[in-house]
């Protein structure tokens, strides 16, 4: 078992604004659990909307001078930030394990695909272009050109403590925007432990602050109604996500929205079936199923149903359940006991509607917020696990006899961030991957998640794009001069 308090030895606990560690203005300090065995971990400090002022008064204060920073310069302190975060690796990994609960071969993979955003914006910062042309009368020139949009609040969620935020900070600091960032408070140790390694790295004061706290809607209100704030990026829940739309509109804010999922994976009679069931075990399980674009519902061809199943509940029941630093553990414990009761709560309605249980549906006994590994077959479409995200260890299968009630079923849901789809067919594939109402389209792939690729949805899914060349364009703003020739 990983020694805890050497892990957390040197982690910060405070807030981070202006370059500096400080306590909260209220004095109050909240509890980090471990979801494996329901102990704290250590306390940090929590934030009020006081200290979020003073956090937007540090960013603020320095957005001129960050703005004015070359290209190249911001562009190295992400560069000099990815090689930090990937040579402590280890170190961040077993972090996050810690307080997310995730397999730590798991959070080595969410650190490299971190270390990744910090990479691709560290290059992107140079290439901020604008455009110079004639007018068509002949008689102007116009100029365009790309300014950072100015102070952003980020706020991030638990499922990913690293990569949500490195997503978001590595194209605000290319385009040269100062930060305040509300990390999850379930997960708050691995961002602020991310800030200090980018002081480290070479990140001045007050372009990045760091503000862990219980309330969220307490801290940010104070930021969301104050004018010198320009953007809100957001991941999570649709329903916060409309909120947050909702308080940007007075002060017509810029928004980025990363919010709900409910992928469907569609498997063609004509699949690989050996692909498909690997692809559906990453596509499913990757994070415990705490990813908004894990798979959420299984629609599989008729004449393949019954072997996909058989073949996918004897992959996950041979996944190994345990804390996540422990050796070989494949599937950690969900983020607490509120996640836990939807999973059971969700899956105990499939059940009672004639679903058929292949394998799980059920808690481990013992301590942390664990459950089984668990794939359902025939769940009739009327199922909830069909219309709500599951957010856990549980695929369900339905059946469909064509294309187009293939398509029908995916696209039956107010979501649309992601689908995956698995077929030999290129013309049914490329009829299929037009027809779905999705941000992204996993193609014989389990996993779409790239830093070179705009990661986002459309629907309730949310708004913006994240990641790719689209990614930096959600922080600058398009200024454009006449010129009298």
């Amino acid at each position: 078992m990983v020694d805890t308090a050497a892990v957390l030895e040197n982690v910060p606990t405070q807030l981070y604004v202006g370059g500096q560690w400080r306590d909260g203005s209220g004095g109050e300090r909240f509890p980090v659990d471990d979801p494996a065995t329901e102990e704290t971990l250590t306390e940090v400090a929590d934030a009020t909307g006081e200290d979020a002022t003073a956090a937007l008064d540090a960013a603020v204060g320095v957005q001129q001078e960050w703005a004015a920073t070359p290209p190249r310069e911001r562009g190295e302190i992400l560069r000099r930030s990815f090689e930090l975060l990937t040579a402590r690796a280890d170190e961040l990994a077993l972090l996050m394990t810690l307080e997310m609960g995730k397999a730590v071969k798991e959070s080595k993979a969410e650190v490299t695909y971190g270390a990744e955003f910090f990479r691709w914006f560290g290059e992107e910062a140079v290439r901020i272009d604008g455009r110079w042309s004639r007018s068509p009368s002949g008689s102007e020139r116009l100029l365009t050109m790309k300014q950072p949009v100015g102070p952003c609040l980020l706020i991030t969620p638990w499922n990913f403590p690293l990569a949500m935020g490195t997503r978001k900070i590595g194209p605000a600091v290319a385009a040269g925007c100062t930060m305040v960032l509300k990390p999850a408070h379930q997960t708050p140790l691995t961002m602020l432990r991310l800030a200090e390694l980018m002081a480290e790295a070479g990140l001045p004061p007050g372009v990045l602050n760091v503000l862990p706290a219980t309330s969220a809607g307490e801290t940010v209100a104070p930021l969301m109604s104050d004018p010198r704030l320009r953007k809100v990026s957001f991941t999570g829940s649709t329903p916060v996500g409309k909120k947050l739309v909702e308080q940007a509109s007075a002060n017509l804010l810029r928004v980025s929205m990363e919010l709900g999922g409910n992928a469907p994976f569609l498997v063609f009679a004509d699949a690989d079936l050996d692909a498909a069931v690997e692809g559906a075990i990453v596509a499913k399980m990757r994070n415990n199923g705490e990813s908004c674009v894990a798979a959420n519902r299984f629609h599989v061809a008729a004449e393949v149903a019954g072997e996909f199943g058989r073949r996918l509940a004897e992959r996950m029941a041979a996944l190994k359940v345990g804390h996540g630093a422990d050796e070989g553990t494949e599937v950690g414990p969900l983020i607490d006991a509120d996640q836990r009761g939807k999973v059971s709560e969700l899956v105990a309605d499939a059940l009672d509607r004639g679903a058929d249980v292949l394998t799980g549906a059920e808690v481990p006994k013992g301590r942390g917020f664990f459950y089984a590994p668990t794939v359902l077959g025939d769940v009739p479409l009327d199922a909830r696990i069909f219309s709500e995200e599951v957010f856990g260890p549980v695929a369900p299968i339905t059946t469909f006899d064509s294309v187009d009630e293939a398509l029908r079923q995916a696209n039956d849901t107010e979501y649309g961030l992601v689908a995956y789809v698995y077929t030999n067919d290129l013309r049914q594939a490329l009829h299929v991957v037009e027809g779905l109402d999705t941000g992204m389209v996993g193609l014989n792939r389990g996993i779409v998640s790239n830093a070179a690729a705009p990661f986002g949805g459309v629907k309730q899914s949310g708004v913006g794009r994240e990641g790719g060349a689209e990614g930096i364009e959600e922080y600058v703003s398009t200024k454009y001069v006449a010129i009298d020739m």
